[in-house]
């Protein structure tokens, strides 16, 4: 199977994929769009379903890593909630800049929701622009509350 690379459109942003089957290897943020397709999944995620992404193999972090305990724990944060630094190097045994330091590094934003965790006092910081982390948040929260409204009108 061949490496794939794709683009899709969030806001005024293109989310640019590097993947191979469940294998995700790179995503990031661009002005400009890259053609290709992106996995079925990340696109509804993007146009704002709830979509579980953890189910994709992260091609870019070993498993001996220093930071893959961070990133497990940042994949446990639900869809359309948050956690703090913080909470998170508690939870790693580790310091809240070592949080953002390994978050900073992480080569598959969505993948590992990084945009998940936010500062004790705002929203923290995101590569390339923090308003990416922003939009995230929102399109998340909103496709939660679809969600909730679906199951409670079934």
């Amino acid at each position: 199977m061949e490496m794939r690379e794709g683009g899709a459109r969030l806001g005024l942003w293109y989310v640019h994929v590097r993947w191979r089957g469940a294998t995700i290897y790179q995503v990031r943020f661009s002005r400009t769009p890259l053609p290709g397709p992106v996995p079925d999944a990340i696109g509804q995620y993007l146009s704002g379903k709830e979509v579980d992404l953890s189910t994709f193999t992260c091609g870019t972090v070993p498993p001996g890593d220093h930071y893959a305990r961070i990133y497990r724990e940042v994949q446990r944060i639900p869809y359309g909630e948050t956690a703090t630094y913080s909470e998170i190097a508690e939870r790693t045994g580790t310091h809240a800049r070592v949080v953002g330091q390994a978050l900073a590094r992480n080569q598959i934003p969505l993948i590992i929701p990084c945009h998940r965790v936010v500062s004790r006092s705002g929203i923290g910081g995101f590569t390339p622009d923090p308003a990416i982390k922003a939009e995230l948040l929102a399109m998340e929260r909103r496709g939660k509350r679809r969600s909730r409204r679906k199951t409670e009108d079934s």
